[in-house]
């Protein structure tokens, strides 16, 4: 089993033992941490997919639309694109949140931010006219997505925060 471990904060003697307040603070962020990103990141997906829901109530919509119809080679496109978006990411929001198929949830998560981030690529005028635009800013947030869904990851698949 993998484990995370603690370091002696830099103003800390690695000699010396931590305060009763660091070490009290440390446990907590260690037994909870990983739990609150996993609902924060699941309130995130609930937040993006059911606007995607209602038509015209995204303004990502157009974006999603293009994307989902360039990555099925125009097999699926328009609102059918946003519909399949918006439930893909409300059902892995869903997973995140109640921790329900949890595993399920985070390998809908990983095709999923192929999709997502694939505008960076797929449409760099769109994305870089002039600087980032909106649209961009919009991706580029994903990344933090990704970083925070390997981290559920791997606590999902056993690797635990250790406090030496």
């Amino acid at each position: 089993m993998s484990t995370w471990t603690t370091a002696p904060l830099p103003s800390q003697a690695p000699d010396r033992p931590p305060s009763r307040l660091v070490a009290r603070t440390r446990d907590l962020l260690a037994a909870h941490s990983v739990t609150l990103l996993r609902v924060s990141l699941g309130l995130v997906f609930v937040a993006f997919g059911i606007p995607k829901l209602v038509p015209g109530l995204s303004p990502a919509e157009d974006l999603a639309s293009a994307t989902i119809e360039v990555l099925t080679l125009g097999l699926v496109g328009g609102q059918a694109a946003v519909f399949l978006t918006a439930v893909i990411e409300t059902v892995i929001g869903l997973t995140l949140l109640t921790g329900r198929l949890l595993k399920v949830g985070l390998v809908m998560l990983a095709v999923a931010l192929v999709g997502i981030m694939s505008p960076l690529v797929l449409f760099p005028d769109l994305m870089y006219a002039g600087g980032p635009s909106l649209e961009a800013q919009y991706v580029f947030k994903d990344i933090v997505l990704a970083a925070a869904g390997l981290v559920v990851g791997a606590h999902a698949l056993g690797a635990r925060l250790r406090t030496s």
